[in-house]
């Protein structure tokens, strides 16, 4: 009996340290000033043509599983068609607590290798889209915004809706003019709504860009904006002729693909935000093999 009780108090203290390292571990991935804000995930088509629609629109898919999965709020901000299929770009916020300090991990170009659904010949066809991540920036935060400096384009919507959707200008489109960022928003029926939620994705990507600077001139930046194209992607997911999802940066692998782009992403998240914290030793740990069957 006493051993068994031994036993009982081992595995307890071994599970609270298991817990204690874990929350330190937490700690150091997600220690950044507005990690634990909401973020606004904006995802736009590459090289690829169709393809490349369609693949960012697996992308918003891909993101929208992940954010369920814990049990984050969603919000379509804005989202513009492809011309065949998929969508030319997208915005998603992400409402719940520490959503930006793990989403910007994603954030680089993401390409797919796979055999095209849209060609005659059914030959493999390779498509890129980029995902950028910006933090929710709430009242708290003041980004002073001159409205001398915005061009406000008011359109009619288009795509999906309804036809309520296109038969009024209730899209909008806000250009902030020193900068050159321009953000659009359709995805309310209320042109008011529009322009708050476009303000709102405008303000996140000044803040962005401010901060930026700021790490700029400390020499602490990482690149992660760069042509959406062959040669800058952080992960490959490959379909054909093998399946296999690989991220360049850490080199975790996954070999059920199927999972990945059904939410499955934090593996790949915690390797990169150890490696970003300055541990990659830890963020080696998180690599996995692929299964032969996948190879």
């Amino acid at each position: 009996m006493k051993d068994e009780a031994t036993a009982v108090e081992a595995a307890a203290a071994l599970s609270a340290a298991e817990e204690a390292i874990g929350k330190m571990e937490f700690q150091r991935m997600l220690s950044g000033p507005y990690d634990r804000n909401g973020a606004l995930v904006s995802i736009n088509s590459g090289a690829g043509g169709t393809d490349a629609q369609d693949w960012a629109e697996m992308l918003v898919r891909m993101y929208s599983r992940w954010a369920e999965r814990k049990g984050y709020k969603l919000e379509e901000l804005d989202r513009q068609p492809g011309d065949e299929a998929g969508i030319k770009s997208a915005t998603i916020g992400v409402e719940g607590e520490w959503a930006y300090g793990w989403l910007r991990a994603e954030a680089g170009v993401h390409r797919l290798v796979r055999i095209s659904p849209f060609d005659a010949n059914a030959r493999r066809q390779t498509a890129f889209a980029s995902v950028f991540v910006y933090p929710d920036i709430d009242e708290t935060i003041k980004i002073e915004i001159d409205e001398k400096d915005l061009r406000i384009d008011k359109m009619r919507s288009g795509g999906a809706g309804g036809q309520h959707v296109n038969k009024t200008e209730s899209a909008v489109r806000v250009t902030h003019l020193p900068t050159g960022i321009a953000v659009h928003s359709d995805g309310e029926r209320s042109q008011h709504k529009n322009l708050s939620t476009a303000m709102r994705i405008l303000r996140s990507k000044l803040f962005e860009l401010e901060e930026k600077k700021r790490e700029e001139k400390m020499g602490s930046i990482h690149a992660q904006k760069k042509a959406i194209e062959w040669g800058s992607q952080i992960r490959s997911y490959v379909l054909a002729p093998y399946r296999l999802v690989t991220d360049h940066r850490t080199g975790v692998k996954v070999g059920n693909v199927d999972v990945v782009l059904d939410g499955d992403l934090d593996q790949y998240m915690v390797a990169m935000l150890l490696e970003l914290a300055g541990d990659p030793s830890a963020a080696a740990k998180a690599v996995t093999k692929p299964d032969d069957d996948d190879l």
